[in-house]
């Protein structure tokens, strides 16, 4: 089955989001690659949707945040999206106020999470605002933060009005906070628009050469259940996960129940929501883990 791949632009407002995006779709034109857009705006009027050319399809959503007050809305879109277009790709450029983690978790629906495949985070951040960052409160600063740190592509905007000893503190900076993420100081967000092509964050790492300091990264998982499962069984595996995972959302059905509970777990928090019909037992894992075969092969036994 033909995936659609799905790549998130996040930065802070104003750090040059929509004009990586123009980039974006004139290089995907050029590769006769059909993607689409969605964007997100905290305003209830759309600013930046005469950047997208009329013949790629968008959709828009207005009006609040993806990551949390129009969840629904984003699902919707996105179903819209898949079943109207046979797509390459889908580009999602959120709000500046958006966490990475939340928009995967908003992003990954366990209606249709096996039709995407999640091809990274690409963040852009305005060089001048990051030297200065302290002067906003802490909970921007921490956004900031959060921004960079599970990003897999950083670009930093308006180096060109940074000294040389200026745009090593950002490089400095951004790789300590994220070491694996590649940094591109630039101007107008321009980056090597191969660098999309060889993107991943859910590729599976070698066990043998897996290091917790160095591998760990934001990747997604989806597993599929074939057949009821234990709920007692079930909570064991739950008991027994790391920290680093963070979300878990999806459908399961237990042996004992005729249809599926709505599942969602966060961060070591789990809900269960009764369903009254058949929906596809797909079960969506958010989380810094090197390898999730472990935690597929712990999900198949319970299945067994």
């Amino acid at each position: 089955m033909k995936k659609t791949e799905v790549f998130i632009l996040s930065g802070f407002l104003g750090t040059g989001k929509t004009t990586l995006l123009k980039q974006i779709i004139q290089y995907e034109k050029a590769n006769d690659r059909l993607i689409a857009v969605l964007m997100n705006e905290l305003g209830k009027i759309s600013i930046d949707s005469d950047a997208v050319e009329t013949d790629v399809p968008l959709k828009e959503l207005l009006g609040g945040c993806i990551c949390c007050t129009i969840q629904d809305k984003l699902e919707s879109q996105l179903q819209g999206l898949l079943f109207d277009h046979s797509l390459d790709a889908i580009y999602i450029e959120t709000t500046g106020a958006a966490h990475p983690v939340e928009v995967l978790d908003a992003v990954l629906s366990p209606l249709f999470a096996e039709k995407l495949e999640i091809k990274g985070i690409i963040t852009t951040v305005d060089g001048t605002l990051w030297l200065n960052r302290n002067t906003f409160n802490p909970q921007v600063q921490q956004l900031l933060l959060e921004q960079v740190k599970h990003a897999d592509i950083v670009i930093v905007n308006k180096t060109d009005m940074l000294t040389d000893a200026e745009q090593a503190k950002v490089n400095m900076d951004i790789h300590s906070l994220n070491p694996k993420a590649k940094c591109i100081l630039s101007s107008f967000s321009k980056m090597p628009m191969k660098l999309l092509e060889s993107m991943t964050v859910t590729k599976k790492a070698e066990r043998i050469d897996t290091h917790v300091q160095t591998d760990l990264r934001l990747s997604t998982f989806v597993h599929q259940f074939e057949k009821p499962v234990s709920k007692d069984r079930f909570e064991n595996f739950l008991r027994s996960l790391p920290d680093s995972i963070y979300r878990i959302k999806g459908y399961i059905l237990f042996s004992h129940s005729q249809y599926p509970d709505l599942f969602q777990y966060s961060y070591g928090m789990p809900l269960y929501m009764k369903e009254y019909m058949n929906m596809p037992l797909n079960l969506v894992f958010i989380g810094q883990v090197t390898d999730w075969m472990e935690i597929e092969e712990q999900l198949r036994k319970l299945e067994g």
